[in-house]
């Protein structure tokens, strides 16, 4: 029987594999191969160093992220199951919402960088028309969200896992509701 080749795609799902299944401290050499059936050395061929590897792995985890979202969205209730999705994704991929929210953000110094950078510029687009309230507005309580369910997130994605799903999204609908009405005060 042929040896199998090895190739970088092969060697970053692999560490993905591992992320999903218990988190991006297992990501180690050895460790890969041996998911691989191989020996180390195709590992050190296609990655100079083990943070290339782990920033590989946490790009395709943003994607798997992405791809999840664009799932359990309802574009007619947009912003709400945005939130649902989020809180939704930590729970059931808490290795991966753990890598993206730990990622490194050297652009970040304040929340309005972090919102200008990893929001998606159409959710504050669609909320400040279907709420009928002003842009920037629809980007505060947007971002207000956004803080809030990462949060939650964490929460979830850090040991609390067997809090009720139910009981968050409780949570979270009294938070959006309350943060709505900041964003639709005239005086704001």
């Amino acid at each position: 029987m042929p040896k199998q080749r090895i190739t970088r795609e092969m060697v970053v799902d692999a560490a993905f594999a591992i992320t999903r299944q218990e988190g991006i401290a297992q990501v180690l050499v050895k460790r890969i191969a041996d998911e691989l059936g191989c020996s180390v050395q195709p590992i050190y061929s296609y990655c100079n160093s083990m943070e290339e590897l782990r920033a590989a792995v946490a790009e395709k985890a943003a994607e798997h992220m992405q791809a999840f979202m664009a799932q359990h969205i309802d574009p007619a209730d947009l912003f709400r199951s945005t939130g649902y999705a989020y809180v939704h994704y930590a729970k059931t991929e808490p290795h991966l919402f753990q890598l993206f929210i730990q990622r490194k953000r050297p652009y970040m110094h304040t929340l309005d960088d972090l919102y200008g950078r990893d929001a998606d510029p159409r959710v504050p687009q669609g909320i400040a028309r279907q709420l009928n309230i002003p842009l920037e507005r629809a980007k505060e309580l947007h971002l207000n969200m956004l803080v809030f369910t990462t949060g939650i997130g964490t929460m979830l994605a850090t040991g609390a896992a067997d809090l009720p799903e139910s009981e968050l999204l409780a949570r979270l609908e009294h938070a959006y509701q309350a943060f709505l009405r900041l964003a639709q005060k005239e005086d704001v």
